[in-house]
């Protein structure tokens, strides 16, 4: 069910004890929602007439046609602000509310539905709604207060309240001590339903239907895939320029640096030299590290089954690796995938104390299982800046989920499952 279709919950409380309606918020709500619908109205006529007169008016400078093409965008800015006004009658925004019609160029009129409709709802409401409940509004309040000031009132004048005339206080008392409740409860019992009805028609005419919501959420997965791989593409292009440029000087300077320790005589120098070799080559594995950690070069050449086992083989204790796959899936999925095993890996030898740990990734029907096990001390979280918040934003991107079981006193297991082809 939509939130189009969800009834509102003033419709239960008028169905409802009519002491706890008459005692609740929801007739003042109402009422306040009447007379906003009066102010925005108002104010919608007046925009759109002014809109109709002045681009028709200026038609034949062509200016006009530009002027009339602003139009759905009036209607678009009122929807918005009858979105927020159903907050009255919803006890809180509509779920909705924040998806706005797709206008496209200013000057065009609108080709989606949301925008239609937005634009026919504002004609509604500047032409018949407001008007509607100016007259409810004025007559209910009207009525309750003149019966309840009609003792006072018919001390100066005859006092008329449909069928009955009130000609002095002592008619006008008995009358206000009987007939001002009456009319209160019958007046918020109108203005309820008024308001309730012109809600719901809102809600329908405003809220998105099944398709755009669909549409809606495609287009977000589709832009947070387009994040995810002009991510990708971007961490292979700097592994490249690493690999390829500093990576192949630092090689040099070394190669350099080993040369010039055959070249240099004994003394101060040499040993300069030496010192000056030993941090070239702790600083080429350093790089080499980094290279590996930004996209390693084996999960491009040989698939995800060689880059778990390379970061399995760096690991100061055993791990089994079992990686039943008979094909390799995407390149998204199976970046993730690797990354999941290097992040969780690493989170074993800095924090688990764990003897051993396993890693396994097969296919199971349309989904990527992998799963991260050790037998260390347990107490992993997710939060707190760790990098597994990062791994669960990117497999949420995929349509993927990372379930991390984690007791104090271990042991601990990160489980990933991705869908195996992603679409947008």
């Amino acid at each position: 069910m939509t939130s189009a279709t969800r009834p509102l919950p003033v419709w239960s409380s008028l169905a409802g004890n009519p002491l706890r309606l008459l005692g609740s918020r929801w007739p003042w709500r109402s009422l306040a929602y009447l007379i906003s619908t009066v102010l925005v109205g108002v104010v919608a006529l007046v925009g759109l007439l002014v809109t109709i007169l002045v681009g028709t008016v200026t038609t034949p400078i062509v200016i006009g046609l530009f002027i009339l093409g602003g139009l759905p965008r009036l209607g678009a800015g009122i929807a918005v602000i009858e979105r927020r006004r159903l907050s009255l009658m919803t006890d809180g925004a509509d779920p909705a509310g924040d998806i706005r019609p797709s206008l496209g160029p200013w000057w065009k009129l609108p080709r989606d539905a949301g925008s239609s409709r937005a634009l026919g709802y504002a004609v509604l409401l500047a032409l018949l709604l407001w008007v509607v409940d100016f007259l409810v509004a004025v007559l209910v309040a009207g009525t309750i207060v003149t019966s309840l000031l009609s003792p006072m009132l018919a001390r100066f004048t005859d006092v008329s309240l449909g069928p009955w005339i009130l000609s002095s206080t002592s008619e006008a008392l008995p009358f206000a001590l009987v007939a001002t409740p009456i009319f209160y409860v019958v007046g918020a019992y109108v203005v309820t339903v008024l308001a309730a009805a012109q809600a719901s028609l809102a809600r329908i005419l405003l809220s998105p239907r099944e398709e755009e919501l669909e549409a809606h959420l495609s287009a977000m997965r589709r832009s947070r895939l387009q994040l995810v791989d002009a991510f990708e593409t971007e961490r292979k292009r700097i592994e490249r320029d690493l690999h390829d440029g500093v990576q192949q000087r630092m090689v040099a300077l070394t190669m350099l640096l080993g040369q010039a320790e055959l070249d240099v005589p004994e003394g101060g120098g040499l040993d300069l030299v030496r010192r000056a070799h030993s941090e070239a080559e702790s600083a080429l594995a350093d790089l080499r590290e980094v290279v590996r950690g930004v996209h390693p070069r084996v999960l491009t050449d040989l698939g995800l089954g060689a880059a778990i086992r390379e970061v399995a083989d760096r690991m100061p204790i055993p791990v089994h690796v079992e990686v039943s796959l008979a094909e390799r899936p995407p390149p998204q999925v199976e970046a993730a995938a690797y990354f999941v095993v290097s992040e969780g890996l690493a989170n074993v030898a800095k924090h688990s104390d764990a003897r051993s740990a396993a890693v396994t990734a097969r296919r199971d029907s349309e989904k990527l299982v992998l799963v991260v096990r050790d037998d260390g001390q347990g107490g992993a979280v997710v939060g707190n800046g760790t990098g597994l918040s990062g791994l669960v934003t990117r497999l949420d991107a995929l349509g993927g989920t990372l379930i991390v079981t984690s007791p104090p006193g271990g042991p601990t297991q990160l489980r990933m499952e991705s869908p195996w082809q992603v679409e947008a």
